[in-house]
C-alpha cells in the first residue's frame, strides 16, 4: 500500500494556510513545543473518543501502534470488513494519498455509517470538512455511506449518579453537506499535493488565518518578524484593525502615526510608551482604596473542567473549583497570614471541602479583596445554585468582594511595562519585579488545571507532592502579589 501524502489533521492544516502544511510536511523541527493548554485539549480529545465507543459497543479497535504502522493498521481495517466486522473504532483508510483514521464505523442495513467525535459542545465550521474528507476516502475505496455525522458532548447534560453515555453525547448527522462539498474537497488534494512538491514555501504573510480554526503550530517561525511589543498588544483593537497597520508596514507601537484614530486607552498605551511615563490616577486610586474595610482577606481560586463532569450535578466543562489561597492581613501594618486549600484528587466532588474550608475561613467581616471578581463570583453562585444550603452565606461574601484590578482596567494606574494588559500576570511584575511568575514549575492558570487534572491519574507519589506543592506555590503568588500591589497602590495615596 503506497505511503500516504496527506492525512485527515494535515488536510484540515492546509485548509487554514497552505504554508502551515508545507512547513509541518517539510520542517516539521520548526513546529511549536506544545503547550500545556494543548495538550490538555489533545487528552481531552483521546478520552471523550473512547468513552464514545461505548455508544456503540461490540466493536474492534483497529488503531496502529506506532504512527509508522498506518498501512498495516489499514489493512486490518480491510480485513475486519470483509470478515463482516459492523463496528470498528479507529478503522483506518488510504485512498488517493490520503490517510484517515475513523473514530467509528458501523455498518447498518447493509450501508457504513461513519461518526468522528469531537470534545466541543457543538458543531464547528472545521467538523464539516472533517467529515467530508473522510467520506472522500472511504466512499474513494468503494464503500457505501449511508450518513456521517459528529458525535460531540452535550452541554445541557447534568450528571446523576453513573453516567448516562446517551445523554452525554448528541449525533449531529452532516450528511447533506459533505456530499455537497465533495468537489471541493478533491479539488483542495489535488492543489494540495501539487503544493506540496514545490521546493519552496509558500510565500503567505501571516494573519488572522493563522489562529482561525486553530492556533497555527508555526507561529513562533512566521510570526519572528514581528517583535515581542507591537501593534498586536494594543488594548482593546479588533483583531483586523491590527493587521491593518501590520499590512501598512505599522509594527512598532512607536511608529503609529499620531493622527491614526485609537480610543482614550488605546492612545495613552502608545504615548506611555513613546515618552516611558507611568500614568497616575491619584485621586481615583484614593478614593477606591477608602472602600477597603479591614481586615482583609485576599483571596484566589483554581478551578479545572473535565471535559466529561466528574461529579453529580456537574456539566461538560463546568469550572471546578478546587484549590484557593486567602492572604489574610487583620490591620493596615499588620502582618498578613496565609492560609491555603487543595482538594484531594481522590473522586470525591472537591466543591464540598472547597467552599466548608473557605467559608470558615471568611468570617463575616471585611473587605475580600480579589483580581477580576466576575470570576470568583461566578464560582460561587455556581456552587450556591447546585448546594443551596450554602447559598446565603455565599451571596454573604459576594457582597463583600473588592475588585483590586479595577485601577489598571480603568487606566488609573498604567505603566509601559504593562504593555496593554492589566492581568495580575503583567500587573504584578510590573509593580513588583522582585515577583515573577517566569521561573515557576506552574506559571498561569491553565497549567495549574492540566496539572490538578493529571493527578486523578498519577500513582507516584514524588510525582503528586512535587505537583502538590508546585500548585501551592503558584496559587500562594497569586494571593500574596495582590498584597504587594495594593501596598504599592497605598504608597500612591
Amino acid at each position: 500500500m503506497a505511503k500516504h501524502q496527506l492525512s485527515k489533521s494535515s488536510f484540515i492544516k492546509g485548509l487554514q494556510c497552505e504554508k502551515q502544511l508545507y512547513l509541518y510536511k517539510h520542517h516539521y523541527d520548526w513546529m511549536d513545543p506544545v503547550s500545556n493548554m494543548q495538550q490538555a485539549v489533545f487528552d481531552r480529545g483521546t478520552d471523550v473518543g473512547e468513552l464514545a465507543q461505548q455508544l456503540f459497543p461490540g466493536g474492534i479497535n483497529s488503531k496502529p501502534e506506532t504512527h509508522l504502522e498506518y498501512a498495516k493498521a489499514a489493512k486490518k481495517t480491510e480485513k475486519l470488513i470483509e470478515e463482516g466486522i459492523k463496528i470498528i473504532y479507529e478503522a483506518v483508510f488510504i485512498y488517493n494519498g490520503v490517510l484517515v483514521i475513523s473514530d467509528i464505523i458501523r455498518k447498518h442495513r447493509g450501508k457504513w455509517q461513519i461518526y468522528e467525535v469531537k470534545s466541543s459542545t457543538s458543531v464547528k465550521d472545521v467538523h464539516f470538512y472533517d467529515a467530508a474528507i473522510q467520506y472522500y476516502v472511504l466512499n474513494g475505496l468503494g464503500l457505501n455511506i449511508s450518513d456521517v455525522s459528529i458525535v460531540h458532548l452535550n452541554n445541557e447534560y447534568v450528571r446523576e449518579g453513573d453516567l448516562d453515555i446517551r445523554q452525554l453525547f448528541t449525533i449531529h448527522s452532516l450528511y447533506d453537506d459533505v456530499i455537497e462539498i465533495q468537489s471541493e474537497i478533491e479539488e483542495n488534494v489535488t492543489d494540495f499535493k501539487k503544493m506540496l512538491k514545490r521546493k519552496s514555501i509558500p510565500d503567505i504573510d501571516i494573519g488572522e488565518h493563522c489562529f482561525n480554526p486553530y492556533s497555527c503550530s508555526f507561529l513562533g517561525h512566521c510570526w519572528k518578524q514581528v517583535p515581542e511589543y507591537s501593534v498586536f498588544n494594543l488594548n482593546r483593537l479588533h483583531k483586523n484593525k491590527k493587521f491593518e497597520l501590520y499590512y501598512e508596514g505599522i509594527v512598532n507601537i512607536e511608529d503609529i502615526p499620531e493622527d491614526h484614530h485609537l480610543s482614550f486607552s488605546q492612545r495613552m498605551q502608545v504615548d506611555s510608551h513613546i515618552n516611558n511615563n507611568t500614568i497616575v490616577e491619584k485621586r481615583e486610586i484614593k478614593q477606591f482604596l477608602d472602600g477597603f474595610t479591614y481586615p482583609l482577606y485576599f483571596m484566589d481560586f483554581e478551578t479545572f473542567q473535565p471535559a466529561v463532569p466528574m461529579f453529580d450535578l456537574s456539566k461538560p466543562y463546568q469550572q471546578i473549583p478546587f484549590q484557593f489561597s486567602v492572604h489574610v492581613q487583620k490591620t493596615k501594618k499588620g502582618e498578613p497570614l496565609h492560609y491555603e486549600f487543595l482538594a484531594e484528587a481522590d473522586g470525591t466532588d472537591t466543591r464540598i471541602p472547597f467552599i466548608e474550608a473557605l467559608l470558615n475561613l471568611l468570617g463575616d467581616k471585611g473587605s475580600i479583596v480579589v483580581y477580576n471578581q466576575s470570576f470568583e463570583r461566578s464560582r460561587l453562585n455556581e456552587i450556591a445554585a447546585v448546594f443551596p444550603k450554602y447559598k446565603k452565606r455565599i451571596e454573604a461574601v459576594n457582597e463583600r468582594l473588592v475588585d483590586l484590578m479595577i485601577p489598571f482596567q480603568k487606566k488609573w494606574y498604567y505603566s509601559p511595562g504593562m504593555k496593554g494588559s492589566y492581568s495580575i500576570k503583567s500587573v504584578l511584575p510590573s509593580l513588583v519585579p522582585e515577583l515573577s511568575y517566569s521561573n515557576m514549575e506552574i506559571a498561569d492558570g491553565a497549567a495549574a488545571s492540566h496539572m490538578f487534572y493529571n493527578l486523578y491519574f498519577e500513582n507516584n507519589p514524588k510525582i503528586i507532592d512535587a505537583t502538590r506543592r508546585n500548585l501551592l506555590q503558584y496559587c500562594g503568588l497569586d494571593t500574596f502579589g495582590m498584597i504587594m500591589i495594593y501596598e504599592k497602590l497605598l504608597k500612591i495615596k
